[in-house]
């Protein structure tokens, strides 16, 4: 029996042994095959190039200047490849002296690691007129790739800086929302570079290739091209923004110029930067300046600025006032104040505007107007109407981050500061005073709605690739405003066109208009103060905030203008020249017919 289970255990070793052995010669054959073609064959990603961004006449605004970058191989560290590391280091520098031997060594350094076997970007960009005469030279050394790197450039600079935005190197949450980044390197940061992104960046190519022990290329074994030529078309006349830009020189401020079905043909914050320092990266010390602006430059004040309204608000809260409690006959005897509680608040002219209908507190701005009507229409029926116009909500415009401004109610108060409502707030809220806040946008897409009786989505979008933008807008008035609209809008011709008007005396715009002037106070006047302080008199930063927003021709209207000019005192008069200047450059352009 022992010598019988010495040879069965002998003879089960041996069979494991030989079972082992036809594994791992014929079986596994296939996965250590399928494993040093790894070693052999390599998936390298191409960076598509970043699409071109042109204005409505096909003109560039956001380009890609043709260039390269310069790669080193990995493991150049080492004791054994010291020498070539230097020497790499040193031809680079002797060619292109231009380029920075210490940021190159920090750049290999950071991504040098035993892992790591792909060439190391040390050079983001080297102009393509710098690289040509060298190419040839760099492109013999093994250590050394030159790659085709395309940059961002900007022809127009700073003209229209915070409605296109910027591109900028991607960190490390952006390229964790969009891994395509880590190979790309750059994305959208700001405006309708952020905004269309991904439509912008296209998609990146492959290549299959054969590489020996030391990953220096073979042989190219498949290509795939990356999915790129993506070009955005805007409803932007570049044209036309540089013109208006002109006219801002100097001033802090915003300003849009929109057809009625929500197209923008330019649009402007002020004051604004140069682009082109985002792409290549600018000196603390440019940015502290920036930073720092009581102006705010980084700021787009058209979609992220937010201002009280002021008397711009009165056309549509009067279109409310007569469509719900009051009638188009309701009047108030302006005296130039009315006391309400404990407090007074005054109308801007001192002696009053006496009988007023609506008609002429639009047209003349009245503020006791507002008060009176306030007070029966209630602080709720006034919130809900505002915001089912459009305001606290955003335009759907397409720049990232639109804010949303505040209506302020009874349930909004409590909410954020755990106090009750009072009637006082009522009527500053009727003349667009208080913690009611609006973007210039909003007001204009208020001014379109007025013009056309639609509530429009502003866009800057013509054509993304070969299909064209869908243009959207909202019926949001009621039967009754619609029927009502005609009243404001006699009234609002009658604040450009009418003797009384307090627009009037500041137009000289070529095109008849209507619109609505607004000053928006940004300091309280104190209730013991006899005489106020004429705006002049104020300084800079206590001065109100200029509003004119308008739209023509009157009789068909095609264009709304906003210009929000801060610290600019009287709307029509910081801001009526400016916006007759532009609806004059519609008619030279041609966009509005003589």
């Amino acid at each position: 029996m022992k010598i019988k289970f010495i040879i069965l255990l002998f003879a089960s070793v041996w069979f494991a042994l030989l079972v082992r052995i036809f594994f791992l010669a014929v079986e596994s054959n296939s996965y250590y095959s399928k494993l040093s073609l790894q070693n052999t064959i390599k998936h390298e990603k191409i960076a598509p190039v970043r699409g071109e961004i042109v204005d409505i006449h096909n003109r560039p605004i956001a380009i890609n200047k043709l260039g390269f970058k310069i790669e080193l191989a990995p493991h150049l560290l080492g004791k054994k490849h010291k020498k070539e590391f230097d020497r790499e280091i040193a031809l680079l520098m002797k060619l292109l002296p231009s380029l920075d031997r210490k940021k190159i060594i920090k750049n290999y350094k950071k991504k040098d690691s035993f892992y790591n076997h792909n060439y190391i970007d040390v050079v983001n960009f080297i102009p393509y007129k710098e690289m040509m005469p060298v190419y040839s030279i760099l492109n013999l050394e093994k250590n050394i790739k030159i790659v085709s790197a395309p940059k961002r450039f900007y022809p127009y600079g700073n003209i229209a800086a915070h409605m296109i935005g910027y591109v900028a190197r991607a960190n490390e949450k952006d390229i964790e929302k969009n891994p395509t980044l880590e190979l790309i390197g750059y994305t959208g940061k700001t405006g309708l570079e952020k905004f269309y992104n991904n439509y912008l960046q296209g998609t990146p190519g492959e290549r299959e290739i054969k590489v020996n022990a030391n990953n220096q290329e073979v042989e190219e074994l498949s290509y795939k091209a990356p999915k790129e030529d993506r070009k955005l078309k805007l409803t932007m006349d570049i044209e036309l923004q540089k013109y208006i830009s002109s006219l801002f020189v100097g001033k802090v401020g915003t300003f849009v110029v929109m057809k009625r079905d929500g197209s923008i043909l330019a649009a402007g914050s002020f004051p604004n930067y140069n682009l082109n320092i985002f792409v290549s990266g600018m000196s603390y010390k440019m940015y502290n300046e920036l930073s720092s602006s009581l102006d705010h430059p980084f700021t787009n004040k058209l979609t992220h600025g937010l201002y009280p309204p002021g008397s711009s608000i009165k056309p549509l809260l009067g279109l409310l006032y007569i469509t719900t409690k009051l009638t188009k006959n309701w009047s108030v005897d302006c005296l130039g104040k009315i006391r309400i509680s404990n407090r007074t608040f005054r109308c801007w002219k001192k002696k009053g505007h006496h009988h007023t209908d609506i008609v002429k507190a639009i047209r003349e701005s009245c503020d006791v107007y507002f008060y009176e009507g306030s007070l029966v229409l209630g602080n709720e029926a006034m919130s809900k109407g505002l915001k089912r116009y459009g305001f606290g909500k955003k335009t759907g415009i397409d720049i990232p981050n639109e804010f949303i401004g505040v209506v302020p109610s009874r349930e909004w108060k409590m909410k954020k500061y755990h106090r009750a409502w009072n009637i006082g707030e009522t009527a500053n809220m009727s003349i667009g005073q208080g913690d009611f806040l609006v973007t210039p946008l909003q007001i204009a897409r208020e001014t379109a709605l007025i013009a056309t009786g639609k509530l429009i989505t502003p866009h800057f979008a013509k054509e993304i690739g070969d299909k064209p933008y869908d243009i959207q807008y909202k019926d949001v008035l009621t039967q009754k405003e619609r029927r009502k609209l005609p009243i404001i809008r006699k009234a609002m011709y009658e604040v450009c066109n009418s003797p009384h008007g307090t627009a009037t005396h500041y137009v000289h715009s070529k095109v008849t208009i209507a619109g609505k002037t607004g000053t928006a106070q940004v300091i309280g006047i104190k209730q013991d103060i006899k005489k106020r302080k004429l705006e002049h008199e104020l300084s800079y930063y206590n001065r109100s905030h200029a509003w004119f927003t308008t739209y023509g021709p009157v009789k068909h209207p095609q264009y709304i203008v906003t210009v929000m000019i801060e610290h600019g005192g009287h709307g029509g008069h910081a801001a009526g020249a400016i916006v007759s200047d532009i609806y004059n450059k519609l008619l030279e352009l041609g966009y509005i017919k003589k």
